[in-house]
This record gives structure tokens, C-alpha cells and sequence, in this order.
């Protein structure tokens, strides 16, 4: 399972010039399965997300997380995490979970994260979006398990 971690002032997902998904302060999750991915990588990486410190506290310094904050999640399905390029000029995705196993893992993770009494927010699996979003910092790092 990867998770590219953004953080965000604000970011909205569009499907055929939709908003499905908006939020303001808080993280944008790309969120991608690979063929050996299973409900236990969901738990690790749903602590991971909402807890990871990189919020500025009263002085500047990123100690806060997604909770202390009260920010928000637009989780947004994204099997392009796991493009091999090594070879050729097209990206193969044979790494990604085919999309029948892939969203019931999906709706897993936003559910646990919903749990955690996060404002979730998603974007629709499987659909051509548009994301749009302001990049805070920048911050963008990602998880893998």
C-alpha cells in the first residue's frame, strides 16, 4: 500500500466538472494497493496519516498531527502509485491491484479513517478526476508498508 501524503490549505476532487470532494486545512491522500495488500497494511497506514506530525505548532516547528490540528482528509484512489517505468516509455501497472479487489480495500481505509472522527471526503473510485489543490510548504511525502 502507498499513501502520497500532501498537506493542504485547501483541495477539491471533480468528476465531469463536479466538486465530489473538498476540504479545507487539512491532508490530500493518493492512495494506491499493490497485489499483496490486505486490511492489516489499512490499520498501519490510517494510524499513520491522522498521527504523522507535520502541522506547525505555536512555534513554527511541525510537531502536530491531522488530530491535534482537527483537519480535514480528501482521499483521493490513485493505482498510478504503482507505475513501473524501467522499461520502455509507457508505465506498466501490473504492480496495481486490479480495481475489483482494490476498491473494497479502499472503502475499508476511508471507513477507518472515518472511525478515527476525521472529516473524510473522497473522490469516486475508478472515475476520470480533476484535483485540484494549494500545497502547504510544500509537504508531500510518502508512505509505503
Amino acid at each position: 500500500m502507498k499513501v502520497l501524503v500532501q498537506r493542504v490549505t485547501s483541495a477539491n476532487v471533480k468528476v465531469n466538472n463536479k466538486v465530489v470532494g473538498e476540504i479545507n486545512r487539512g491532508i490530500l491522500l493518493f492512495v494506491g494497493f499493490t497485489q499483496s495488500d490486505t486490511t492489516k497494511e489499512i490499520d498501519y497506514m490510517v494510524d499513520k496519516v491522522i498521527n504523522l506530525r507535520i502541522f506547525d505548532d505555536e512555534n513554527g516547528v511541525m510537531n502536530k498531527s491531522l488530530l491535534d490540528t482537527e483537519g480535514s482528509i480528501l482521499s483521493v484512489s490513485q493505482f498510478t502509485l504503482y507505475a513501473d517505468s524501467s522499461k520502455g516509455r509507457r508505465p506498466s501497472y501490473i504492480n496495481a491491484l486490479n480495481g475489483d479487489k482494490a476498491i473494497i480495500l479502499y472503502d475499508e481505509f476511508n471507513k477507518k479513517l472515518k472511525e478515527k472522527n476525521v472529516k473524510v471526503e473522497t473522490g469516486i473510485f475508478g472515475a476520470y478526476m480533476q484535483v485540484e489543490l494549494i500545497n502547504d510548504g510544500p509537504i508531500t511525502i510518502m508512505l509505503e508498508k
